[in-house]
């Protein structure tokens, strides 16, 4: 199922819209042109992620050397601060398997759409 979510370029680079599709709340994020859906629930504590912060992080590294990196692409939760990456959903903490549940975006003249997978 496909849904319209969005009329062409409704969001700036590095933007969000927080949209509702089928009762449920999905956040649509453009990240250097492209576009990302994620489900507005964080997978630690149901919070409504897509609300959060929009920013880097500060990326591994050596001891005393602090490299900050991924600007505009993490999404900060709003209640306990885990960090996703918009782009792939996953969590950025070390062995973490915790992920976003995302949504493909399709995009032509007419609109963004976010398609829905049918359940069995």
């Amino acid at each position: 199922m496909r849904v319209k979510v969005a009329e062409p370029d409704a969001i700036i680079d590095g933007g969000r819209l927080i949209v509702k599709v089928k009762e449920m709340e999905i956040g649509l994020f453009r990240i250097e042109g492209k576009y990302y859906a994620w489900r507005n629930v964080c997978p630690h504590a149901a919070a409504p992620v897509c609300a959060g912060a929009i920013r880097g992080t500060r990326l591994p590294s050596d001891v005393y050397d602090y490299c900050y990196g991924l600007e505009d692409r993490v999404l900060r939760c709003p209640w306990h601060g885990w960090e996703f990456d918009l782009k792939s959903g996953h969590h950025l903490a070390p062995g973490s398997d915790a992920k976003l549940r995302g949504y493909p975006v399709e995009t032509d003249d007419t609109g963004v759409y976010v398609v829905l997978r049918k359940r069995n």
